[in-house]
């Protein structure tokens, strides 16, 4: 089934056509964005349970272009009424001082439109909607319990999920685009101890969809367990540079850290990216093509057009190991004098649009993991990822693993360490990697932010891949 039209974006959309037409007379250029977004969220753990709502949302934000500058008016209430003072806020904001002369100002021409006549929507099974907070509320207990009776030593186990229904709604001149999305995360988590040793693993799940995704959540139980039984007898890493298997989500993350944040063109505009010097030239191995657009895959990032109207794209960001280019909004774009491809995101109609990853991902390979495990004389298995930062201007990278498996003469020894920090300069990681599986696995369960703000949803992940990483 096909996620419906928001009813608000739908009453509203004979107003916005009269405003949208207002503002294309006053001033050289003008969009709208309309929003609705409605959610849910439940958590159950052993002494607690709770329900909260999404990100619950709803309003309209205007960009306009007048004498070279843009500027931006967000506001949650529209009449016909009302329709001449937005016209109105948006001039007064263009014909503000401009700011302080130490920041700079560009003069700006109006963005080139296609055309564009839209209406799109994602795929469903179950509307998690259709289902009392009681009956979610109940299931998630049900898998609660059974991760409590898997194994005497697990103290707790937490099941989590929450669902997100957004409309969007896109108006320009030349462009009527709507597009509807639902999506659903979730996760397991165990806690266990033994003696005075508490341990915690965390498994998620996340798609594009509904209550569907309850199924994969109950699967995670057994191997959550699991997993936080094997960091009972973990031990602290020993500093060194391993040959390492990374799995999708070490993946997905080092594809996100080292160069996802890299290669966002609003930080080559502000000078705070290495990514520029290197276009063209060798930044990983050959085995390496990285992607990065909501058009790549389907995933908790996944839309239709971005909050600047521009379609979503499937960019290579890097193609058999050369850096092709990196991926931008619409004013970053238009700074750059380059096309803007479909990545200009909002936290919400009231945040400006910024450069922001969507789904980012390696290509999968042809290697068999068993045979990339074999191969390893001795290295580390690295699995769970929990955190990661990045330096763009240095292409520092430093990541938190929970899980590093002992391999040596291409056996798993049962040896574990944790938790691991991997460290590196991120070609020199990229370059090292010397295999990557037939298949790739990508993960949405978390949020980006830019600069510890502004968050969106996003993915990430890849194949299995081995590589020469520094662990500490």
């Amino acid at each position: 089934m096909k996620v419906q039209q928001s009813a608000f974006i739908a009453q509203a959309r004979p107003l916005l056509l009269k405003l949208r037409d207002a503002l294309c007379g006053a001033f050289e250029y003008a969009s709208i964005l309309a929003e609705d977004t409605v959610g849910r969220s439940y958590r159950v753990s052993r002494h607690s349970v709770s329900v909260g709502e999404g990100d619950n949302m709803r309003g309209f934000v205007v960009k306009a272009l007048d004498g070279g500058r843009y500027g931006e008016y967000s506001f949650t209430e529209l009449t016909e009424d009302s329709i001449p003072g937005v016209v109105d806020a948006v001039r007064d904001l263009l014909a503000a001082p401009a700011r302080p002369e130490n920041l700079g100002a560009n003069a700006y021409a109006p963005p080139a439109e296609d055309p564009a006549v839209f209406s799109g929507a994602t795929d469903y099974e179950q509307d998690p909607a259709d289902f009392s907070d009681g009956e979610i509320l109940d299931r998630l207990a049900a898998l609660r319990d059974s991760g409590l009776a898997m194994d005497g030593a697990v103290l707790d186990f937490i099941a989590q999920m929450t669902w997100q229904k957004y409309t969007k709604l896109f108006l320009s001149r030349e462009k009527d685009m709507t597009q509807s999305v639902m999506y659903m995360d979730g996760a397991v988590a165990a806690a266990a101890a033994k003696g005075q040793e508490v341990k915690q693993a965390y498994l998620p799940c996340s798609g594009l969809g509904g209550m569907e995704l309850m199924e994969r959540m109950e699967a995670n139980a057994a191997p959550c367990v699991r997993t936080v039984l094997d960091l009972l007898d973990s031990e602290p890493m020993i500093p060194g540079t391993y040959e390492c298997i990374c799995d999708p989500e070490t993946t997905g993350m080092i594809v996100h850290e080292a160069f996802g944040h890299g290669v966002e063109m609003d930080m080559f505009v502000k000078d705070r990216a290495q990514a520029p010097q290197f276009v063209g030239k060798y930044v990983a191995s050959p085995l390496v093509t990285m992607h990065d657009g909501a058009a790549s895959a389907k995933q908790t990032a996944t839309y239709f057009f971005d909050d600047e109207g521009t379609p979503a794209h499937d960019t290579i960001v890097i193609d058999k190991g050369v850096l092709r280019t990196g991926i931008s909004d619409l004013q970053s774009a238009l700074a750059l004098g380059t096309e803007p491809t479909g990545n200009g995101r909002r936290e919400s109609f009231a945040r400006k649009a910024y450069t922001r990853m969507t789904n980012t991902w390696f290509e999968p390979g042809h290697d068999k993991l068993e045979d990339m495990i074999a191969s390893v004389k001795y290295g580390m298995f690295l699995q769970c990822p929990s955190s990661g930062m990045e330096d763009p201007k240095n292409w520092g990278i430093q990541c938190m693993v929970n899980i590093a498996r002992e391999i040596k003469d291409g056996q798993l020894t049962g040896r574990i360490f944790s938790p691991v920090v991997l460290t590196g300069y991120v070609p020199d990681l990229l370059k090292s990697i010397t295999a990557m599986s037939d298949g790739a696995e990508l993960s949405g369960s978390g949020f980006c932010g830019k600069g510890h703000k502004e968050w969106v949803k996003v993915s990430d992940g890849g194949p299995y891949i081995k590589a020469t990483i520094r662990l500490g």
